[in-house]
């Protein structure tokens, strides 16, 4: 699937990639910062939501955009909005069978939390695939697609990229991943911001059912 051999890393995005967005898991986080905004900024539902989204939008998350404007500390807005209930998330074997077909080491890279990939990596069933998460505090909490935290967490766990595939739900977050040298999938959802800035020279493959992709590789 690489120009430079077999795949030696296979990095995977965490909320609406490893799980559909039909599971809602963003609709409680989203909730949750809107009202973690309404109540620091003392301002109504309303503006609270069109701060969220904005920030979002022009730093990359939320949260991020909370810190530079804010000087918000990060771990108290992100142990408020990820103290959510996972259990809409189907535990999903087929995935974890997948997933140990696939030669070589499964990462995850996140813009959430460890903890919370790791509560969600266990509802699914899937924890013992993988070998490691890199998630915002690692990258200092610098979002993607920031190409700075691409470097580290490549760094981090020794990451050749011509070996190496990304998958992810946003095309945005894929453009960083590209330029490094990673081969590039694209699971197209009904996210509404997964086909938002798509650079079509930096998206490699398109699928549109992650399970399906997986049962193609593993043949």
């Amino acid at each position: 699937m690489t120009d430079a051999g077999p795949v030696e890393t296979w990095v995977f995005d965490l909320d609406n990639t490893l799980y559909p967005p039909e599971c809602n898991l963003f609709d409680q986080i989203d909730q949750r910062m809107g009202d973690f905004i309404k109540n620091l900024l003392n301002v109504d539902y309303a503006e609270a939501r069109r701060l969220q989204k904005q920030y979002f939008v022009d730093y990359g998350t939320t949260l991020r955009g909370l810190m530079d404007r804010h000087n918000v500390a990060p771990d108290d807005f992100l142990h408020h909005v990820h103290d959510i209930d996972v259990s809409p998330v189907p535990p999903n074997p087929r995935l974890g069978a997948l997933l140990a077909r696939l030669p070589g080491r499964k990462l995850v890279y996140t813009n959430g939390t460890e903890p919370h990939a790791e509560r969600v990596l266990a509802r699914l069933g899937v924890a013992d695939q993988f070998d490691g998460v890199f998630d915002i505090a690692a990258g200092d909490f610098v979002p993607k697609p920031q190409p700075a935290p691409y470097a580290q967490f490549m760094d981090r766990f020794s990451v050749d990229p011509r070996r190496a595939v990304m998958v992810e739900d946003m095309a945005r977050n894929l453009k960083p991943a590209a330029a490094l040298g990673m081969t590039t999938v694209w699971l197209r959802t009904c996210y509404q911001w997964g086909g938002v800035h798509v650079d079509e020279a930096a998206v490699h493959h398109q699928v549109d059912d992650l399970m399906a992709w997986l049962e193609e590789l593993a043949g």
